[in-house]
């Protein structure tokens, strides 16, 4: 376990800091990171970069619902047929999309 990290930073007029370099570096951070803050009733805090993970209670059922579908009725899982797939890209020819590409603001 890397060793702890005690730094300062201050608070400007408008209740804004910056990050010190050093817990920037400790967390990979990077610009437009977000930071998610955890408090304890000692007001003790702990700060964590966000990774925007966040676990959706519906997706967790489906895809449970899923699973327990397909391991009960594998029979029933068909592979997609060469007619369909032609369609999907026939539907999607003139659609570019960047994998990699970062998400804006407005996506989310």
């Amino acid at each position: 376990m890397p060793a702890a990290i005690q730094t300062r930073s201050k608070l400007t007029d408008r209740y804004q800091t910056t990050v010190p370099a050093e817990v920037r570096k400790a967390l990979k951070l990077g610009k437009k990171d977000q930071l998610k803050y955890s408090i304890s009733a000692e007001g003790a805090v702990q700060i964590e970069k966000e990774t925007g993970e966040t676990e959706d209670p519906a997706m967790i059922a489906f895809l449970g619902f899923l699973a327990r579908d397909m391991e009960a009725n594998p029979g029933r899982i068909e592979p997609l047929g060469a007619d369909f797939m032609a369609r999907v890209a026939s539907l999607t020819q003139d659609v570019d999309i960047d994998l990699d590409a970062p998400l804006s603001p407005d996506d989310e």
